[in-house]
């Protein structure tokens, strides 16, 4: 028994670790080693209204606009007005954020943002913001890190949650209980074949807490990143907005300019907007779609942009020379576990924060570089909620709540993680329809039928049944979230119903299992 279980090692958990410290002991698990987690991988940086020309105000207009009339607009002013703080402690605790000549903190600009408000460590902000998180939770005597955890089932007793179910490093099956349990377990990108998310992107929070009773909300919202380095047999490595912001172009295999073709912001759209202008323009002409740099000075691209430069540096391309190869890929949830502005979710003692929850903040598509941003907030925000005693979030008003329906009988199909992977980007990608996710749809639920049979079977001593039954859990519930909303908002886009429908879909959905 211990007090407090966080489940996860990126910004959110270990700002709600640090936040925890001094109420009880805390144990931190993490699925790998303790650096990999989504906050790792981020390069762009983190928004913040700490500019000269910036305030909370001027950020959260732009968030809101970004979020395509979804935003819950309480979220989003606890982000903005909140942000500066947590930032500010990060400075303090020694993050090393790019300064100019004078020694002033140096603000970058990416799509959708009215002003340069995004602090940056080079391109790596994410491994610096990690390591400063790191260095301090190891310094609190009263946290405990599980590396190489692997949490398959929340414990709920009585209705509330009070522990986990998980395998150690050595693979044996193990229970711990805690007084409140906090999902911090990042993104899902890994349900679709497509994605710059890391290999434990895999949903599994999402999932817990939808098998524990939980409500899941918002997860036809996900967001497709424009520029996946597309490299022939290259991982899909990212290739950040902030290239974009400095001048960056797309163009077409001619050279030719071509985003505003499809926006008038052109290369600076949203990023849905950008991804599906990709898509588009690669099914009309022909791939590929390239970014060039070569306009700008070779020197200042490679200064400011090292990790990716090395990255191509070791595929043979120069970044501030040559076209670099890109298109779209999964790359963030804005839905996840239906929560309050405090991390609480729809069931006592499980709160979540960070990409796995959703606040709203981000409505139908987030603003770049708000991600850090989210994680830190909410992170040190539930971490006073799981202080009190444990109580649900009060519904939201602007909410709809649907029971999941049983699923129509079907025979178990086995199907492979690869399998899922390409259903849910062919199906549930950029561009949907009802008929291609009725069919996903069908067999996600013959698979999940399967997993679920294996899993009993195995007296739930497999990890690897527990991550597929967590993936398609998951992609189950991207797919239902997405055909059941009939109309096309942010992320979310219907090929059979193009148009934003705000007199019927101006809501947020949430999704509850049926009581066990």
């Amino acid at each position: 028994m211990v007090d407090f279980i966080v489940v996860g090692g990126g910004i959110a958990g270990l700002r709600a670790a640090i936040g925890l410290a001094d109420a009880g002991r805390v144990v931190v698990f993490t699925k790998t080693e303790a650096s990999e987690s989504n906050t790792g991988y981020a390069q762009g940086g983190i928004a913040v209204a700490l500019g000269d020309h910036d305030s909370p105000a001027l950020h959260a207009a732009d968030t809101i606009k970004a979020g395509d009339g979804l935003c819950d607009e309480a979220a989003v002013r606890v982000l903005v007005e909140a942000g500066p703080r947590y930032v500010g402690e990060l400075i303090d605790w020694g993050a090393r954020f790019a300064r100019d000549p004078a020694g002033r903190l140096e603000f970058g600009r990416e799509a959708a943002h009215s002003v340069r408000r995004v602090l940056h460590a080079a391109d790596a902000t994410g491994r610096e913001i990690g390591r400063v998180l790191w260095a301090r939770v190891s310094a609190l005597s009263s946290v405990e890190t599980i590396n190489h955890g692997f949490v398959t089932e929340l414990v709920v007793d009585g209705g509330v949650v009070d522990g986990v179910r998980y395998f150690d490093a050595s693979g044996e099956a193990r229970e711990l209980r805690a007084r409140a349990v906090l999902l911090a377990t990042g993104g899902a990108g890994q349900v679709f074949r497509e994605t710059t998310n890391p290999g434990v992107a895999t949903g599994d929070g999402v999932a817990l807490a939808y098998q524990a009773g939980a409500r899941v909300a918002d997860l036809e919202f996900v967001q497709f990143h424009p520029t996946a380095l597309a490299f022939p047999g290259a991982p899909r490595f990212l290739i950040s907005e902030a290239l974009r912001g400095e001048g960056a172009r797309l163009v077409d295999r001619a050279g030719r300019p071509f985003m505003t073709d499809h926006d008038p912001a052109g290369d600076l759209a949203a990023r849905d907007i950008v991804a599906r202008g990709i898509a588009r323009e690669v099914e009309a002409h022909g791939g590929p779609v390239y970014l060039t740099l070569a306009h700008l000075d070779a020197a200042w691209v490679r200064g400011r942009f090292p990790t990716i430069a090395a990255m191509c540096a070791s595929l043979g391309l120069d970044l501030a020379r040559d076209p670099i190869p890109v298109g779209p890929a999964a790359h963030y949830m804005m839905g996840g576990v239906d929560t309050d502005e405090w991390g609480r979710t729809s069931r006592p003692g499980l709160y979540a924060a960070g990409e796995v929850a959703c606040t709203g903040v981000h409505g139908a598509n987030r603003l770049a570089s708000n991600s850090l941003l989210e994680g830190l907030v909410f992170g040190a925000r539930a971490a006073t909620a799981m202080r009190q005693p444990p109580r649900p979030a009060a519904p939201k008003p602007d909410r709809r709540l649907i029971e999941s329906e049983a699923p129509a009988p079907v025979s178990a199909v086995s199907l492979s993680v690869d399998e899922i992977r390409d259903l849910m980007w062919r199906s549930a990608g950029l561009f949907r329809d009802e008929a291609g996710l009725s069919a996903a749809i069908a067999a996600l639920e013959a698979g999940r039928t399967a997993a679920l049979a294996a899993v009993e079977g195995l007296a739930c001593r497999s990890s690897a049944q527990w991550r597929r039954l967590h993936l398609l859990t998951v992609a189950g519930l991207v797919a239902r979230a997405a055909r059941r909303r009939r109309e096309s908002r942010g992320g979310h886009y219907r090929a059979d119903y193009p148009v934003r429908d705000d007199r019927l879909w101006r809501v947020h959905v949430a999704e509850q299992a049926p009581a066990r």
